[in-house]
């Protein structure tokens, strides 16, 4: 395990305020069920691992960062740096999946 995953620590922000499932709404404004698979904080920030409760064969999970608006509400936000998605990307993947070394 990296010391970046050594460093994130799990979290229920958003499964505490909204249950296990979540509605987005998609580019068609239609809504979208997706189910919360894991959540963490790391460097200070909230950051979100989501699934489609009904995935087609090419629909991958989807991160977001979550932070909180002035009010105190949850909000998602897409990760628009490569870098920052990129690494949070292998810290759900080190968290997710077995560690090889188990093995």
């Amino acid at each position: 395990m990296s010391n970046s995953a050594q460093e994130a620590a799990p979290t229920r922000q958003l499964r505490d305020a909204y249950g296990d499932d979540i509605i987005l709404y998609d580019e068609q404004q239609e809504s979208v069920v997706y189910r919360i698979v894991s959540e963490l904080i790391w460097n200070g920030n909230g950051y979100a691992m989501l699934e489609k409760e009904k995935p087609g064969k090419s629909d991958e999970p989807e991160i977001f960062r979550v932070t909180r608006k002035g009010d105190g509400e949850l909000e998602l936000e897409t990760i628009e740096d490569d870098d920052e998605w990129e690494d949070i990307s292998e810290l759900f993947d080190e968290l997710l999946l077995p560690d090889d070394e188990a093995l």
